[in-house]
């Protein structure tokens, strides 16, 4: 479970943005996670609720997941399309010859303080 790892790094960001800024107490945070970035959102909410209480600065702060649809790009015909359903294979020309341009990434949008 890789999750527990990646709520410890966010909390820690975010405990350094909000000494930065001199935030004592957030309220929410908001997490852009990708579509096929193999983070599960249910484990990353069970590991915030436990983790989270255990900072000073986000005790009892919400964890919003906003889901970064995946698309890719076909490098030979130079169309996008769904990454999940079609998978590496261009649905458009059939070559394989394809990259992620969104959707395998997890990062923070948004922290509200109090």
């Amino acid at each position: 479970m890789h999750e527990l790892g990646i709520v410890f790094h966010i909390i820690d960001t975010v405990e350094q943005v909000g000494r930065e800024n001199g935030v004592t107490q957030v309220r929410c945070v908001t997490l852009d996670v990708g579509q096929v970035s193999g983070i599960e959102a249910p484990y990353l909410m069970d590991c915030w609720r436990w983790a989270a209480d255990r900072s000073e600065m986000l005790r009892g702060a919400r964890l919003q997941i906003e889901t970064v649809h995946a698309v890719t790009l076909c490098d030979a015909c130079g169309k996008t399309y769904d990454t999940v359903p079609q998978g590496r294979t261009c649905p458009y020309c059939g070559n394989g010859d394809t990259h992620l341009l969104q959707g395998n990434a997890c990062s923070i949008r948004e922290i509200e303080a109090r």
